[in-house]
């Protein structure tokens, strides 16, 4: 299990439309995602893509979503999500993308980097504030922000192979 090097895809879901954050389950994006990578890399580019794929963590408010692949697929991967250009679910289609963030070998590397990312959203935020009560409540946001230490149950962790 150790020997099997993974890479993880973090990813948001960014969309015009206000109900399809709503819409976003695990099941639908990993769809979408499989959908994807058919059409632009066909039976062969899915079955690779396909060997550990999964949707791993998802955050519906936020769009924040992290994928899991094996190491030798994630290019595949990668080069489909530009591909996927809605999301369906109950026969609706809402329009979005998937903007890519960051590919980590771990988890945790994939948290701290969107801690800094959120941090720096917020910073812009912050600078493009036009009133003190609008700069207040950005700057208690800021502060709020921090890693918590948790204890991987599936060990992912464990997987990282120091090539990130």
């Amino acid at each position: 299990h150790a020997a099997l090097s993974r890479r993880y895809v973090l990813c948001e879901v960014v969309s015009e439309d206000s109900r399809c954050r709503q819409c976003i389950e695990d099941r639908t994006l990993g769809l979408a995602v499989r959908d994807a990578i058919a059409r632009v890399h066909g039976d062969y580019g899915l079955a690779c893509c396909s060997i550990s794929f999964t949707v791993k963590y998802l955050n519906a408010y936020t769009g924040t979503v992290l994928l899991r692949c094996r190491k030798d697929s994630y290019r595949l991967l990668c080069s489909a999500l530009p591909f996927v250009r809605y999301l369906e679910t109950r026969a609706q289609r809402y329009p979005c993308f998937l903007n890519t963030l960051h590919v980590g070998g771990t988890i945790r590397t994939c948290q701290k980097f969107l801690i800094q990312y959120n941090r720096t959203q917020l910073l812009r935020l912050l600078q493009n504030c036009t009133n003190e009560e609008e700069r207040q409540c950005i700057q208690k946001s800021l502060l709020s922000c921090s890693l918590t230490e948790e204890q991987s149950q599936s060990g992912d962790e464990e997987e990282d192979d120091g090539t990130e």
